[in-house]
């Protein structure tokens, strides 16, 4: 093994009988190089987004979520209540209440959600911290505040300049279980703005839960029980301890259940782009077939002498694999280079700035080790899989015999 290394690694690095061979190998590193920096550099930046997105949805959602399995409401008692907020491990708790409405500001019209909370709610969550206009308000004395999501603050056209136009919010009420014709309507009046960077922008304004109830004519309703845990609580004990006070139906959702969807979706977006990440390369790859292939030709009488010393065609195969995976190394090595200089500069500098409007000025990224195993080996398979006909090829010259 070690002679065949030494072999394949002359062949690489010394001098070729015509320019023309350095430049095609140089040309299919370099398309190595490129094309690694790109797969890494896409996964990274897939991974800041959704640490970014991570940690505004930690904001906004709490650590459990409790919902009704069957409908949409709870009904607790204050007894039940009390022993939720009694069982070990619970931080606080807070009772949510949410409907679709029908929005209306200054005849611009929006179907939402409205999401009555109550006083805990911003101890449960880090609701304050995703405010990026006005102040968080739901209530004070008779008069009913709204804080909007970034996109229903748009889509509603909300002038924040303007405190006296309120938002009107209808709601249909139910007549014997079914819809009736009667709406019953809320006054709110625009506080202030979160954003969390999902659907909740687009779709979501909080109030004051009292204000939603009496507009729902439902006065003990509840949406969800939403729970702040310690740091060392047992999730599995509370678990139980929660359906032991609650009944059976009830379900219980984590963090990551609450925005399942939005983040599967997200997840499977990242490896699409890594798969047509991944035929890019495949593509660039066959330029280092070229490049065997040229060497491979160049190197005939001496793959025959070797053969005529000894060298099986298994071994020659060995041998230019071995040359074809050494150019894959090289291009991932200086790819992987390439790939952390652009992340500190991305990091340290902005390189690549977002347009102004959004959240953040800068895409973010982040590296993880998993996605520097995943590219390597992606290279490295690649670069064998392109020496596989070049190898064969060389495989099939003859021994040198002198007559």
């Amino acid at each position: 093994m070690k002679l065949i290394f030494s072999i394949a690694w002359r062949y690489l690095i010394g001098k070729k009988s015509t320019q023309a061979i350095n430049l095609i190998t140089f040309i299919s590193m370099l398309g190595l190089t490129v094309g690694t920096a790109a797969l890494l550099l896409i996964l990274s930046v897939f991974n800041g987004f959704e640490d970014l997105i991570s940690k505004l949805m930690n904001a906004y959602n709490p650590d459990l979520k409790v919902v009704a399995a069957e409908g949409l409401f709870l009904e607790l008692d204050s007894n039940q209540l009390a022993r939720v907020g009694s069982i070990p491990g619970i931080k606080q708790w807070s009772e949510s209440l949410e409907t679709v409405v029908l929005f209306d500001y200054d005849r611009s019209q929006e179907a939402g959600i409205i999401k009555g909370v109550d006083n805990n709610y911003r101890k449960v969550t880090n609701i304050d911290s995703t405010i990026v206009r006005g102040e968080y308000v739901t209530a004070q004395g008779n008069t009913n505040f709204a804080i909007l999501g970034s996109g229903m603050f748009n889509k509603l056209s909300i002038n924040p300049s303007d405190p006296l136009t309120p938002v009107i919010v209808y709601a249909a009420l139910k007549s014997k279980g079914h819809l009736s014709k009667d709406y019953a309507t809320l006054e709110l009046y625009p506080a202030g703005v979160f954003t969390v960077g999902s659907e909740e922008d687009m779709q979501y304004v909080l109030t004051d839960i009292q204000a939603v109830r009496e507009l729902m004519q439902r006065p003990t309703a509840a949406s969800s029980l939403e729970i702040d845990l310690e740091e060392q609580a047992d999730v599995k004990k509370i678990r139980a301890a929660l359906h032991s006070v609650l009944g059976q139906q009830i379900t219980i959702k984590d963090r990551y259940q609450q925005d399942e969807a939005f983040l599967r979706i997200m997840n499977i977006e990242k490896w699409i782009a890594y798969l047509i990440a991944c035929l890019t390369l495949g593509l660039i790859s066959f330029n280092l077939i070229g490049a065997l292939w040229m060497i491979v030709l160049e190197k005939k009488r001496d793959i025959s002498v070797l053969k005529s010393m000894g060298f099986t065609n298994p071994l020659v195969r060995k041998l230019v694999m071995q040359l074809g995976i050494l150019i894959g190394i090289m291009g991932l090595g200086f790819g992987l280079m390439l790939a952390s200089v652009l992340y500190w500069l991305q990091k340290n500098y902005d390189l690549v700035e977002v347009p102004p409007g959004f959240m953040i000025d800068a895409y973010p990224i982040a590296f993880r080790w998993q996605d520097f195993v995943l590219v390597s080996v992606t290279v490295i398979f690649l670069a064998w899989v392109a020496s596989i006909l070049p190898a064969y090829r060389a495989s099939r010259i003859s021994a040198f015999v002198r007559h």
